[in-house]
């Protein structure tokens, strides 16, 4: 087992990754004062529920399933998680385990920030795209028809234990959608990472341990540093969102789920990194590095069949939007990212139109 931190003061806490943890007595110990509620999805329950839950036996257990996949994350799915705890009496001192990939985190995580003004949560990631990205960080949301993540809070774990081995479990697709987001570290933040993947992108798809071991370990570094500095987005975090401007708009015009998360930031790189260059700043040549990585990983360079001014309305109700504009993360080179405000739309149409050839 390998462990590194988050710094964040009174509210710092450690990212547990290695092989076999999820049965693991001693990652739970510190955390237990109370009851415990579980929350995982109908295909993951069955496979680790198991474990978790003897893990932390000696404490009231309760245990709440939710449908999978991205429909989830929605009003009325969390409220069936307060009914339960409701019904099940569980106090401030309940410590919540969301036990699953990114919606599960995400749904779990919002519902530890509001229940009873706020408990104590760990989040125990599944899937890799939960334990390079999403249970790291403290972004806690549900979506809105309107718009993905836009109802939600920040709210750290107390703890992230990512056990590898349940990536054995996991579908290629989603194993794939996991890689978009190491390879969005990358392109973002680290240009020897970029190198580091070009190198060994199949091993990932191969699920070979080491590498994947190796990425998720280097994603969380990045991911950490970075939340150490800007823990709420005012600025520096929102490089992390590399492709995902465009990638959120393509999973609410596709409709929830169609898309997986990964699959959209993906084709969303590819449009971030055409309008990177139309911009000035991405040479073709770096563009293409983008496109073939991706396409090596697996994943669609292509979003798709909608109309770029359709794309374009939904990214006017981005997070990331100042004074009415939509703000963009684009590329000044591989391994490093800017934010920026001042993208004519007609560029932006161009860099769609583009993508798409």
């Amino acid at each position: 087992m390998e462990s590194l931190g988050v710094a964040l003061g009174s509210r710092s806490y450690p990212i547990h990754i290695g092989a076999d943890l999820l049965g693991r007595t001693d990652l739970y110990a510190p955390y237990l004062s109370g009851s415990v509620a579980i929350v995982t999805n109908a295909v993951v329950g069955p496979l680790y529920l198991e474990k978790v839950r003897k893990a932390v036996q000696g404490a009231r257990i309760t245990e709440i399933v939710v449908a999978d996949g991205e429909q989830s994350k929605r009003w009325e799915v969390l409220n069936e998680i307060f009914d339960a705890l409701l019904r099940a009496r569980c106090g401030r001192d309940t410590l919540l385990i969301a036990l699953g990939g990114g919606v599960v985190g995400d749904l779990a995580g919002f519902a530890a920030a509001i229940y009873q003004r706020g408990i104590d949560f760990l989040q125990v990631p599944t899937t890799l795209l939960a334990q390079v990205d999403s249970s790291v960080g403290g972004k806690t949301a549900i979506n809105h028809p309107l718009g993905k993540n836009m109802i939600g809070a920040f709210h750290q774990p107390r703890a992230v234990i990512s056990d590898v081995a349940t990536l054995d479990t996991l579908p290629d697709r989603e194993l794939r959608a996991g890689i978009a987001e190491v390879i969005k570290h990358g392109f973002a933040l680290d240009a020897a990472f970029v190198e580091w993947l070009e190198a060994n992108v199949e091993k990932l798809v191969a699920r070979q341990r080491d590498a994947l071991t190796y990425a998720v370990r280097r994603s969380c570094e990045l991911k950490a540093r970075v939340v150490a500095a800007d823990e709420r987005e005012a600025g520096e975090r929102a490089l992390l969102n590399f492709g995902h401007t465009f990638g959120h708009a393509i999973e609410t015009g596709a409709g929830y789920g169609s898309w997986l998360h990964g699959e959209a930031v993906a084709a969303g790189m590819v449009m971030a990194a055409e309008l990177s260059s139309l911009m000035g700043d991405l040479r073709k040549t770096e563009v293409s590095r983008v496109r073939e990585l991706l396409k090596r990983a697996g994943l669609p360079v292509k979003g798709p069949a909608l109309a770029p001014e359709r794309l374009m309305e939904l990214m006017a109700t981005d997070k990331k939007a100042a004074k009415g504009r939509t703000r963009f993360v684009l590329l000044q080179s591989i391994g490093r990212a800017a934010l920026r405000g001042d993208v004519d739309d007609a560029l932006v149409r161009q860099a769609i139109v583009a993508a798409a050839q």
